[in-house]
């Protein structure tokens, strides 16, 4: 979506271990870059959460992240630097920049704690991340981005950067793609169209088993769409935001104290010493998936 929107420049992909290794998300990575007939430079990242093994999610996206359907090794190769220099140096070189952040918080946690000072230097942080304030999709409490390492998010949410946190619960109900979207999205007949719902067909099959939900849900999409074109929130409030690392139970937990239950100054509009998070509970979902249609289109 933000390489087919003519108003963005993408400065870099990374990519890091999540729902698959960290090559094959690599490699996946630079294919959808090739799609797109875009040139943007792609660097890998972490093999593994800061502190964790990692624990992957091939049993719901495939071996490959992508439903297994035997797509061909790109053309180009990652280039040889590492993501969080990569992230480090682009953030330097063009202050206000906008990052999004589709999987693990692993690079960037590392990048903030390498380099503090530029968490200032963001303009937006979109993660695609989080269950606040409902179930999680890898345990009851916990969504997969924040589960798998949740010591990653815990940096990322503590480091000043400009968060607006977009969970897993955006892309559920009436934001999933029903049949007759589907349908639609097909009739688009361009590579790209035919991709998304392809590669999605293992995805949709273990969604459907998941939650009962017949459709395909896209959270890191919606994600991107609340970057490209943040009107598309339709209730968003600011919060002190927390993951919590210690407990088996809860682990990856992303508590929001959206009513100051606890009566924690950090969640008060007037709190300076910690940033808060812009956490997103709706979006208009006609106008997301006409966000969608417009980057599959020919």
């Amino acid at each position: 979506m933000a390489l087919r929107n003519p108003d963005v420049f993408v400065r870099a992909i990374t990519t890091v271990a999540g729902n698959v290794p960290v090559v094959q998300s690599t490699r996946n990575a630079l294919y959808v870059a090739q799609l797109c007939g875009a040139d943007v430079p792609v660097y890998q990242g972490a093999a593994r959460p800061l502190w964790r093994e990692h624990a992957h999610a091939e049993w719901f996206h495939g071996k490959d992240g992508l439903g297994d359907h035997g797509y061909p090794v790109p053309a180009r190769s990652a280039e040889p630097g590492n993501a969080v220099d990569a992230i480090i140096s682009a953030i330097e070189a063009h202050p206000g920049i906008m990052v999004v952040t589709l999987g693990p918080l692993t690079n960037l946690a590392v990048a903030v704690s390498k380099a503090p000072g530029i968490a200032a230097k963001v303009g937006r942080c979109v993660v695609m991340g989080g269950n606040p304030c409902c179930e999680g999709n890898v345990t009851p409490a916990a969504e997969y981005n924040m589960w798998v390492d949740p010591e990653a998010a815990r940096v990322v949410l503590r480091s000043g950067l400009p968060v607006e946190l977009a969970g897993w619960h955006l892309c559920r109900g009436e934001a999933v793609l029903g049949p007759s979207e589907i349908e639609h999205v097909l009739s688009l007949d361009t590579p790209l169209a035919r991709f998304a719902v392809e590669c999605n067909s293992r995805a949709m099959e273990a969604y459907r088993i998941q939650t009962g939900e017949l459709g395909i849900s896209l959270p890191d999409p919606v994600a991107m769409c609340i970057a490209l074109d943040p009107a598309v929130c339709t209730q968003v409030s600011s919060h002190y935001v927390d993951v919590e690392v210690s407990s088996e139970l809860t682990r990856g937990m992303t508590v929001v104290d959206r009513l100051n239950v606890s009566g924690d100054e950090r969640n008060s509009p007037v709190w300076r010493g910690a940033r808060q998070a812009q956490v997103v509970w709706s979006i208009d979902n006609a106008r997301w998936k006409q966000s969608l249609y417009a980057a599959l289109k020919g």
